[in-house]
């Protein structure tokens, strides 16, 4: 277990320091100069270079990209060009929305897909079985956006149970910050809720073509029986690998959604610093989302580990 866990770390370490240099190389060659676009078009040379070197943007390329690792493992994300406020700081107030909205998201997502994909699986080809797939293969095709306004339309407007949109803030109260946040979590939820399902009843239902399955149920076990104490466990694996992958695109993919909700979080802040050529704050935002995307995958590399067995011993 010890040599597998340190291969992940390895593979962690790695895919950080490639993703830090494709991020920090793909801002450097967007088009356009910060310096210039906060100043405005009339800017006067001698003030453009100021503040290009007030900015730091005079630097040669290889020292601010050492300077911005640097800075990021110490815990210091730069000074963002629009605002002037440390990074960390505007990252740590809208972390707050943008991480519990994913945690929602996703805790609503295996709320919906496991007793459907289970109850899919125990029922192939019979009416529950048809009616599953058949919602599942709506929730895949219906926009997160188009549904996220259905919600507002139905339970913000007409019934006047959630909030239309913003956020309440957590020092209002949990049950005010969840409410706020409730719409926006199923709107995310739907489709990737529909995705695991799919995926929860295909593996079971693999699992129980299985020989162990067919020797669980020679020795006297029902089919309800060999699903829960067997065929379960061993069809997590890929359900595992969806979770994760989901919980990457809800955290890093809610740009959209906490538009329609006017959401604080760090979707809406990536998209406001890239209308201000705000690029520090782009590649800071950006690098962190990577990080816990990566954490997310190392995590559940080290939860194959637990569920299989097999994986541990594996060189």
């Amino acid at each position: 277990m010890t040599r597998y866990v340190l291969g992940r770390l390895v593979s962690l370490i790695l895919s950080l320091a490639v993703a830090s240099v494709v991020i920090f190389s793909v801002v450097e060659i967007v088009p356009g100069d910060p310096a210039a676009y906060m100043l405005g078009i009339n800017a006067r040379p001698d003030t453009l270079q100021a503040l290009r070197v007030e900015l730091g943007l005079d630097a040669p390329v290889q020292e601010r990209y050492v300077a911005w690792v640097a800075g990021m493992v110490q815990g210091d994300f730069g000074i963002s060009y629009t605002y002037r406020t440390p990074i960390a700081a505007m990252i740590a107030d809208r972390v707050w929305v943008s991480l519990p909205l994913a945690l929602y998201a996703l805790t609503l997502s295996v709320l919906i897909a496991f007793p459907a994909g289970v109850f899919a699986a125990s029922r192939r080809g019979r009416l529950g079985d048809l009616g599953v797939m058949g919602s599942t293969q709506i929730g895949v095709a219906i926009p997160n956006f188009w549904f996220a306004m259905i919600l507002v339309m139905i339970f913000a407007i007409k019934l006047r149970w959630f909030p239309a949109g913003g956020f309440a803030g957590w020092d209002k109260g949990l049950f005010a910050g969840l409410k706020s946040l409730t719409l926006p979590a199923f709107a995310l939820a739907l489709p990737q809720a529909a995705i695991l399902t799919r995926v929860m009843r295909s593996s079971l239902l693999d699992m129980l073509g299985e020989d162990f399955i067919r020797t669980a149920r020679a020795k006297g076990l029902s089919r309800r029986q060999a699903l829960w104490r067997h065929a379960l466990r061993n069809a997590l694996i890929p359900v595992l690998t969806i979770i994760g992958l989901q919980f990457s695109f809800l955290l890093a993919g809610g740009i959209v959604i906490e538009q329609v909700f006017f959401l604080p979080g760090l979707g809406r802040m990536i998209f406001q610093a890239i209308s201000a050529r705000d690029l520090v704050v782009v590649e800071s935002v950006v690098m962190l989302l990577v990080f816990l995307v990566i954490m997310v995958n190392f995590v559940v590399d080290l939860a194959y580990g637990a569920v299989d067995p097999r994986l541990r011993t594996a060189r």
